[in-house]
């Protein structure tokens, strides 16, 4: 077996979103003779951010304290709020949550912002590579994290090599920063091996599909943002939408459900498309064009769920650490804290990660998410329930004596037929994309066909007999892209993975009900590659 190449910095970073570049840009601002690195799967930085996304822009004030004179691409200061309550046929505009209002925000293409923060990270010095995909984690001697093993560029589906075969290099560092998004693949191997999920819930997690909209001129009303629950979702499924309206006769608009429904027949692509449908979004859409489209899981399980995020050699930040604030349906302000606390602690602390778990815990992130500790896990009895708990959670500023915990998402899962199905009271749909696979065209998604699958399902016996009589292959339906397909040919039944058309949402990672599929990192470069999502 050959020596790999090894690079060595004092920091590595993974993963090239608002936590991990903010996180880069803090230290270099900081300790400028660090020598740090950010790698990105992705093709190029900011390809596989998928967000709303409205932000708080404090944080960045912090950052980079001059920023507004020189905004990210796609920056639209939030206008009115709207909250709506929907039903089949209409529905009825509501007071705005508190935590929703939105006036000092910003509409902003996440994608488009990171790729307009690295620039600002290399021009400190940061070394920041895309396209390359960390696909295991380095140890030293002690156990401890020491860096990140890059993949193999080149390796055909049956393992042997291609013409263009490139072996990974190692990348060693004293610390490793994971800010890999939610339900990151490095970070779940790191919170079985530490244990750091010992004294927390489960991690608890909604999908979010997301369409870019060009749409006729003048129906557009710049800033304005919609947001709206109830249909198509029934009383015991969380989900919501929400539109953006931005410039250039653009919206962004999307759909979140939460993964820990109950129904297997359940298909978060059909809501959201059903959503787009009704007849208050219908004449909005009517003969405009889709410009990109995605999905991604959002990470919703909060206070409670947060693992330990230090461990010797490393930390977690941003959403990989679980960081979203729910009821305000945002994350990118907390990313850009937790990332910056993390910079900052490294650098008072001669670059250990140790006591970083404590010091974000006493910080306003950690605050913030206690607050709203309890909204979400609520909307487990029912949506009345949950909204009546919102507002005494709101009222109250989150003083509640309780916490209420949460479950793994793929355990709230009932079996065909155990309970009675919710009635879909679905509307033919007009709208494009007519299927999930005219959806996937819209993301851009690229992977060799010919490397290995990245979706590993640890026995697919279960595929078709256990999970087809208990829950009827749910991952048919939960997946937005049609990766999964039963398949009934002369050999039988079987299990078909369609790897190429994976957006890299993760859903099936966290709601497959027997946890037998493992998402790992493609081929670097691999995966969608959205514009302005």
């Amino acid at each position: 077996m050959s020596e790999r190449e090894t690079m060595e910095y004092d920091v590595i970073v993974v993963g090239a979103g608002p936590a991990g570049l903010s996180f880069a840009i803090r230290l270099k601002q900081l300790k400028p003779e660090t020598t740090v690195c950010v790698i990105e799967k992705a093709s190029t930085v900011g390809a596989q951010i998928l967000s709303g996304a409205v932000i708080e822009p404090q944080p960045l004030d912090e950052l980079l304290p001059g920023w507004r004179d020189n905004p990210p691409p796609i920056c639209v200061a939030a206008g009115e709020d709207e909250f709506w309550l929907l039903n089949k046929t209409g529905g009825r505009k509501i007071m705005v949550p508190p935590g929703m209002k939105n006036h000092g925000n910003f509409i902003v293409s996440l994608g488009a912002m990171c790729a307009w923060l690295a620039p600002q990270a290399e021009a400190l010095g940061v070394d920041v590579f895309p396209g390359f995909a960390a696909a295991d984690t380095i140890y030293n001697e002690d156990g401890a994290v020491a860096g990140v093993s890059i993949g193999d560029m080149g390796v055909a589906r049956d393992g042997s090599h291609k013409p263009g075969y490139t072996e990974g290099i190692d990348i060693k560092a004293k610390v490793t920063v994971l800010a890999e998004g939610a339900r990151g693949s490095l970070t779940k191997q790191l919170v079985q091996r530490f244990k750091l999920d010992a004294d927390s819930d489960p991690q608890g997690y909604s999908i979010g599909i997301k369409e870019l909209w060009q749409l006729p001129a003048g129906r557009v009303t710049p800033g304005k943002i919609v947001h709206s629950f109830g249909w198509p979702a029934d009383s015991h499924t969380y989900g919501g939408s929400f539109l953006y309206h931005l410039e250039g006769d653009q919206v962004a608009l999307g759909y979140v459900s939460g993964l820990d429904y109950s129904d297997p027949n359940y298909q978060p692509w059909e809501a959201f498309q059903q959503w787009k449908n009704h007849p208050m979004m219908q004449p909005l859409l009517d003969g405009g064009t889709i410009l990109s489209a995605g999905a991604r899981a959002i990470v919703t399980g909060g206070y409670q769920s947060l693992p330990k995020v230090e461990m010797p050699g490393a930390l977690l930040i941003g959403d990989t650490a679980g960081l979203l604030n729910v009821p305000k349906v945002k994350g990118t302000h907390q990313a850009i804290r937790s990332g910056m606390l993390a910079a900052e602690h490294l650098a008072n602390n001669d670059l250990n990660a140790a006591g970083f778990d404590a010091t974000l815990r006493g910080s306003v992130v950690m605050a913030e998410l206690k607050k709203v500790r309890n909204i979400k896990p609520a909307f487990k009895k029912g949506l009345w329930f949950g909204m009546l708990n919102a507002a005494w959670e709101t009222v109250t500023g989150g003083a509640s004596p309780w916490t209420l915990k949460n479950k793994p998402d793929w355990s709230s899962l009932h079996k065909l037929g155990a309970q009675e199905e919710p009635k879909r009271d679905y509307l033919p749909r007009t709208l494009p994309p007519r299927d999930r696979l005219a959806g996937v065209y819209f993301a851009a998604t690229e992977h060799d066909e010919d490397q290995p699958i990245h979706l590993h399902v640890a026995d697919t016996s279960i595929c078709v007999t256990t999970c087809a009589e208990e829950y009827g292959n749910p991952c048919t339906r939960f997946c937005p892209a049609s990766v999964y397909e039963i398949v009934d040919d002369t050999a039988g039944k079987r299990l078909q993975i369609n790897a190429a058309n994976c957006v890299h949402c993760k859903t099936c990672d966290i709601k497959d009900p027997y946890q037998i599929i493992t998402w790992v990192t493609p081929e670097g470069g691999s995966g969608p590659n959205y514009q302005n999502m």
